[in-house]
Order: C-alpha cells, then sequence, then structure tokens
C-alpha cells in the first residue's frame, strides 16, 4: 500500500503560526502534525506500506523535506517529496504525486488528527472515512443507500440528507483508476469554486460503478485555528499519555508543579511554576515564576511571570510579564 499525504495549503487560519512553519508542521504534544498522523495510520492499519509521498509547496525548505524523509524510513516506507506550488484544489494536490497513485492508495490530508482503528477490506473498491457531526451544513457529507454502500457526494447540503462528514482520509482499491479520474478532471477543466476536487472524481467513478463504503472514527481532532490545535494537543496528551515517554530525561525542574498530562522537551528549564495539565513545551524552552494551564508553548521561548491558558507561542518567543506592586485597602476588588 502507498500513503499520498497532501500539505502544501498555507493555513491561513492559523496565521501568525503558520507565517514561518506550515500548518502540518506544528507540533502537537512533540510531534509535528503531519507526523503523528503518519505514524497513527501504520500503527493501526497493519498494512503494510511501500511508499509515503509528502505534496509540499517547494518553498518549504530543504530541512523540512529531510525530516519527511526520515519520518517515512523510521516507519519503513521510501519517502516521497512532490509539490504543488499553486492552490488548485484537493484532485490537483492528489495528481501532484502521480506516480505513488498505483495500486492500493490511502489519502489523509494533514489538516486532522484522528482516533481509529484502520481495518481496510482490501476487496471493497473504495473507503470514505466519515464523522458523525451536528450540523453537517457546514461539511460535505455521505449519504448511504440499504446496503450501507455510499450513493451521494453532497457538498454542504442545505436541507439533511446525512450526519455523516467527509473528514479528508480515502482508500482506493486501484489507484491508476483514480489518477485517470483526477486527469480527467484537469483534462476537461472541470472546477468547483475555481478548484479541482476530489469529490468531483469520486462521483464520476461513482456512476460508473465503483462501489465506495464508509467507515467512521471514533474521534475528529481538528488543526483549524488556534483554539481547535490547542484542544488537539490536549486530547492527543490524554491518549498518548501512557504510551509515549512525554517528559524528556534531561528536562530541569526547580520548586516547581507538573500537572499531567504533558510534554516536556529536550532541555526545557521550568523554575518556581505550576504547569499543566494539558500543556506542550517545545525543546530548550525556559519558564519561570509563571502558571500555563492548557497551551502550546514551541522551541527555545522564555516566559516569567506569565499567566498563561488557551494559548500558542511560537518559537523563540519572549514573554515577560511585570509583577505588579500593589496597595489594596479592606474589602477591596481589582479586576
Amino acid at each position: 500500500m502507498n500513503i499520498i499525504i497532501p500539505m502544501a495549503g498555507m493555513g491561513k487560519r492559523m496565521r501568525p503560526h503558520t507565517l514561518t512553519t506550515a500548518k502540518p508542521l506544528l507540533p502537537i504534544a512533540g510531534k509535528p502534525i503531519v507526523q503523528r498522523l503518519v505514524e497513527d495510520i501504520i500503527a493501526t492499519s497493519n498494512e503494510k506500506v511501500d511508499e509515503i509521498a509528502f505534496i509540499i509547496g517547494s518553498s518549504f525548505g530543504k530541512d523540512v523535506e529531510n525530516h519527511l524523509l526520515k519520518v517515512a524510513a523510521s516507519l519503513g516506507a521510501k519517502g516521497k517529496i512532490c509539490y504543488q506550488d499553486q492552490p488548485l484544489g484537493t484532485a490537483h494536490a492528489i495528481l501532484c504525486a502521480g506516480d505513488t497513485l498505483t495500486g492500493n492508495v490511502f489519502i489523509a490530508f494533514a489538516d486532522t488528527l484522528f482516533k481509529a482503528e484502520f481495518s481496510i477490506n482490501k476487496d471493497k473498491d473504495a473507503i470514505v472515512w466519515t464523522q458523525k457531526v451536528e450540523d453537517p451544513s457546514a461539511f460535505g457529507v455521505v449519504k448511504l443507500n440499504a446496503q450501507n454502500e455510499i450513493e451521494a457526494f453532497v457538498e454542504k447540503p442545505k436541507e439533511f440528507v446525512s450526519d455523516l462528514a467527509i473528514i479528508g482520509v480515502y482508500y482506493f482499491r486501484d489507484g491508476d483508476n483514480l489518477k485517470k479520474e483526477l486527469q480527467r478532471l484537469l483534462d476537461n477543466d472541470i472546477k468547483l469554486k475555481g478548484e479541482y476536487q476530489i469529490t468531483d472524481a469520486m462521483d464520476h467513478m461513482l456512476k460508473n460503478g465503483v462501489k465506495f463504503y464508509t467507515d467512521q472514527v471514533e474521534e475528529w481532532l481538528d488543526c483549524g485555528n488556534k483554539d481547535a490545535t490547542v484542544y488537539t494537543n490536549q486530547r492527543i496528551l490524554e491518549i498518548k499519555q501512557h504510551t509515549e515517554q512525554l517528559i524528556h530525561e534531561s528536562v530541569v525542574i526547580e520548586n516547581s508543579v507538573l500537572i499531567k498530562p504533558c510534554y516536556i522537551g529536550a532541555n526545557v528549564i521550568i523554575r518556581n511554576s505550576v504547569i499543566g495539565p494539558h500543556v506542550s513545551i517545545e525543546n530548550k524552552a525556559v519558564i519561570e515564576d509563571s502558571r500555563i494551564i492548557n497551551s502550546i508553548i514551541q522551541s527555545e521561548c522564555i516566559v516569567k511571570h506569565g499567566h498563561i491558558t488557551m494559548s500558542m507561542l511560537g518559537k523563540n518567543v519572549t514573554y515577560i510579564e511585570k509583577p505588579k506592586e500593589l496597595s489594596l485597602g479592606d474589602f477591596s476588588t481589582q479586576l
């Protein structure tokens, strides 16, 4: 099986954090989003993965490319870097990894993480993973027939047709056929809102006899904006606290309290502080005289006298609050 990970998007909703770091490379509990995505797919699918194609922008740089290739190698697969430099839609992005679109193909967009056990039935033509949502009008959804086969893909339905939202994870038994269908969209300039969409290719495949099925994930974790990413960090810490070493052995903790689950990276120094729960602090950060809850602090940050919650600090941030001198009389209230 081959895996394709489209991740070339600019992540505009995550600015300012994506001005210098691509969204899929932002850290969640000590690992980039895309690394957690690929590791979880392979760990839970029980399928031999031959090749992992990462679709990125050419501006990401060699350090990013080398990191992605190492991720693939660490999982026993060949890594491949493909480029998408124009935002022309999901179908165009996948087609950028054309040579990898052969045989059994698993596609996962690096916008979300999820909790699931991937039991792939190779006899099925295609599988689209979904999650039940309260408001399907904000999502693309699948409509099922009496045999639990997908009979239609509906984009942001105004009237209720299904509450099974498409999360951007797909399996195709015949990657070569998918490649042909994606190329058909480009050759005939079939677009939706100016972009080539994978759902248009799947619609055509459905009408031509390809049978689509759905499987549901246990939990769908979004990384689309700051609040969602902080919540995803919280959930991943809760899920991984018993299976991963989240506190690096080089951490220095002096006169401080650590409320787990937390991730604390290499060479972090914490003094006179209370950290947690649900805090990730990346390598070489220094935290002094502070209280931090439910936040992501990236590498080489300095935080002093801070009271931080539901926050994200980028790399090399210095945040220092000045201690206050107070003189308040009896029965005073200061907000």
